[in-house]
């Protein structure tokens, strides 16, 4: 599972700590279920550990069960990867991305858009007359961009994001 590209890219983004945390969800995954037992297993420091295990928590990744340890009376923590949360992640991830390509698709069709060749700025066709299709920057022309290959690649994209 944590092979799995997107996977790998979610939690890193839940836990926000780089490569440092790929040790620790390895852990989880793979069924140790104490901070402590994945600290010792790790060489990372608890409070790291621990820290990285209640932001997958707040996500929904990682749940936990306390228990008072009998021997010392402190409360002991065991951890366990809810995987279920990560497909329900990923198909929002997905909605999103869709709603995004659709946007920019509405955006694309429903404007007319010229180009400054000299600093690659794009602009409505209502900014570009308004400044008698010269850029406001450098003084050079404004051409027609001709914006279909980008409505076919959001289009693709759309597709291809569907099938998923």
């Amino acid at each position: 599972m944590f092979r799995d590209p997107l996977v790998k890219e979610i939690l890193m983004d839940i836990t926000n700590d780089g490569e440092s945390s790929v040790p620790i969800i390895e852990c989880i995954i793979n069924g140790k279920t104490f901070d402590e037992e994945i600290a010792e297993e790790t060489d990372i420091r608890l409070n790291t550990v621990r820290k990285i295990l209640y932001k997958l928590h707040d996500a929904g990744v990682a749940n936990y069960k306390r228990s008072r340890d009998p021997e010392t009376n402190w409360y002991i923590y065991s951890w366990k990867f809810e995987e279920d949360k990560i497909s329900e992640i990923i198909s929002k991830k997905f909605e999103k991305y869709s709603e995004d390509i659709e946007k920019s698709l509405e955006y694309e069709e429903g404007n007319m858009f010229f180009i400054c060749k000299a600093n690659g700025h794009r602009y409505l066709f209502e900014e570009a007359s308004e400044n008698n299709f010269v850029c406001p920057e450098c003084q050079n022309t404004l051409e027609y961009q001709d914006n279909s290959t980008i409505i076919q690649e959001l289009k693709h994209m759309l597709k291809t994001n569907q099938k998923s």
